[in-house]
């Protein structure tokens, strides 16, 4: 293990330059390996899961469901206010914002982004939870390319560009996550479920934290600083990706159904309409059998 993790770090030390000194040694970060076996058991569980689970009852999970949820929103929120008062301890400037001009704050933020990258290990029971309760439908593409994509991403987020203008997408789905973990804490309570309304607004807060992430990483392109211009472009094409998953997730979600809603009240009414037509119809053909027989 020892000589694979030397070896992968020597190549992505020569790929991608120095590494910041200041997360030397921090849980997860030394090396590579382990997140990317983390990556590959999720993946691995992901495939296998549901063929485990294909003749057994779903289980329940409502508890626990309440417990995670609860202490998800809970670490978002606190990485959300962290967040926003380092960025405005040290003075980010919105536009671009490099990784050694913010002081202590500088060391606040990176502390902080570090929960948020495990806090990407820990969302992977969002996939098994599905998988236990047998909602392999919410199983889509979008969500493992989400889910398994973002703890590596941010694992070389922590080792090369752990502050400066990497907060700005971390901060907004902190928020987002917030709204997220909290909706579905109290959807796992039956008698809550008639009262969640807002499941739809948080796929349109994720895009907008989507447009709004690729113009902030865009100053940083148009108006540079010492931030490496290189994770601003590869940011920009992770966040179109995700706008165009969930954009189709959203019209296969919402639109479809609405419109799916439309046809069947439609139908529905047509067949009230013929219903009754059709009790009339019977209803006058026994008055002219009863007539038949008295006669």
């Amino acid at each position: 293990m020892d000589f694979l993790d030397k070896t992968i770090n020597s190549y992505l030390d020569v790929w991608l330059g120095p590494r910041d000194p200041r997360v030397k040694g921090w849980l997860l970060l030394e090396n590579y390996t382990p997140t990317f076996i983390f990556s590959a058991l999720y993946l691995l569980i992901v495939w296998l899961g549901p063929k485990y689970m294909q003749n057994k009852q779903p289980f329940s999970c409502r508890g626990i469901l309440v417990v995670y949820n609860l202490g998800l929103t809970l670490l978002s929120l606190y990485m959300f206010y962290e967040l926003v008062t380092g960025v405005w301890e040290g003075g980010y400037n919105f536009f671009c914002q490099d990784t050694h001009s913010g002081g202590e704050a500088d060391m606040k933020i990176i502390r902080v982004l570090w929960w948020y990258y495990f806090s990407k290990l820990i969302e992977f029971m969002d996939t098994f939870f599905f998988i236990l309760r047998k909602n392999n439908h919410q199983i889509t593409v979008l969500h493992v390319y989400h889910h398994a994509t973002m703890l590596n991403i941010w694992w070389f987020v922590m080792n090369w560009v752990p502050c400066g203008h990497s907060y700005f997408g971390a901060t907004l789905n902190s928020f987002i996550h917030v709204l997220m973990y909290s909706y579905y804490g109290l959807s796992a309570v039956p008698a809550m479920r008639p009262y969640l309304w807002w499941k739809k607004y948080i796929t349109q807060g994720q895009l907008t934290q989507f447009v709004l992430t690729i113009f902030q990483t865009s100053c940083g392109v148009v108006w540079p600083c010492a931030f490496p211009q290189g994770w601003l472009y590869f940011q920009i094409s992770y966040m179109i990706s995700l706008i165009i998953l969930f954009t189709n997730f959203y019209i296969q979600t919402y639109n479809k159904k609405a419109s799916s809603r439309r046809k069947e009240y439609q139908n529905g009414s047509t067949a009230t309409v013929n219903g009754y037509t059709n009790s009339f119809s019977s209803l006058e053909n026994n008055v002219k059998q009863r007539k038949q027989r008295k006669d």
